[in-house]
């Protein structure tokens, strides 16, 4: 079994700040894919120095070396942001999306291939898509540029898993709502970046034409939520008023040995380390 955890960080300095090394503590995910770090690499590094620290007090690797390290930080100080954390052996490694050259684009996309105990090598991706914003062309466009894009390497990852190849898992904040079951208030936000139709026809695809599986609703079934992102204004944490932002999307066969999910959602607005929770998925691989 091994359990790969994604989360969008808002700011990795501003979590390490708050509950961050307490959750680290007592959770350390064989592969952890972070997405807005926000940080360059001289203040990175300290960081994951102390989230690998806590892994070896905690056993989940005989050192604080032994937490393998992938991370692209965003051309655009202050923006984006990707890293992943490994305690599973890291084969190789890729950064970015080929045909995105854009600063805007950078920190957005990688990929390690890990080997799992039982001797499985899988591409773990992690991904953080643009929120864009419906009022603004320019973000919407760059949005919709990236998600282009992100068709094509996801057709090379179905072929390779489907010839008996790598299996393949996209983990990440990919700022949409599939459907209305994604968020608490789907009909005030059909004109809202997020919840755009043509956003969630991108989600579509990726389970219909490309054959990837949303690993936690095929383990959850058609129920509302569970969210992992809340919003800042009013009480919206507190009323549970969120989105459904963060995901797995898998290849078939690795989707089919998907054993359980956690969300972790803080147990009050202040202990929060991040506007959205964690999701952690176990597989049998």
């Amino acid at each position: 079994m091994i359990s790969i955890t994604t989360s969008n960080m808002n700011g990795i300095r501003a979590a390490a700040r708050k509950n961050m090394g307490a959750w680290v503590d007592g959770h350390t995910p064989d592969v952890w894919c972070m997405q807005e770090v926000r940080a360059p690499q001289d203040a990175l590094e300290p960081i994951f120095d102390d989230i690998a620290a806590r892994y070896a007090r905690s056993g989940a690797v005989d050192g604080p070396d032994d937490l393998h390290r992938v991370n692209e930080v965003c051309r655009v100080k202050g923006r984006a942001g990707v890293g992943l954390l490994s305690s599973l052996p890291v084969l190789a490694t890729r950064h970015g999306l080929p045909g995105l050259d854009e600063d805007v684009d950078s920190g957005r996309w990688i990929e390690a291939d890990v080997r799992t105990p039982e001797g499985y090598a899988i591409t773990v991706c992690c991904v953080y898509v643009h929120a864009g914003n419906a009022d603004d062309e320019t973000k919407m466009a760059q949005k919709y540029r990236f998600l282009d894009h992100m068709l094509v390497r996801l057709g090379q990852l179905r072929d390779e898993a489907a010839s008996g190849g790598r299996q393949a898992v996209l983990c990440g904040d990919f700022n949409i709502a599939h459907t209305p079951l994604d968020i608490k208030n789907a009909k005030g936000n059909v004109k809202h970046a997020g919840f755009l139709p043509a956003e969630r026809a991108y989600v579509d695809r990726w389970l219909d034409e490309y054959e990837f599986v949303d690993v936690m609703r095929d383990l959850a079934g058609d129920i509302q939520g569970p969210y992992t992102w809340w919003s800042q204004r009013g009480r919206a944490f507190d009323n549970n008023v969120g989105w459904r932002l963060d995901y797995q999307f898998a290849t078939p066969e690795l989707a089919e040995t998907a054993r359980g999910f956690v969300i972790d959602k803080a147990p009050t607005y202040d202990m929060r380390w991040s506007d959205h929770a964690p999701l952690t998925i176990t597989y049998a691989v």
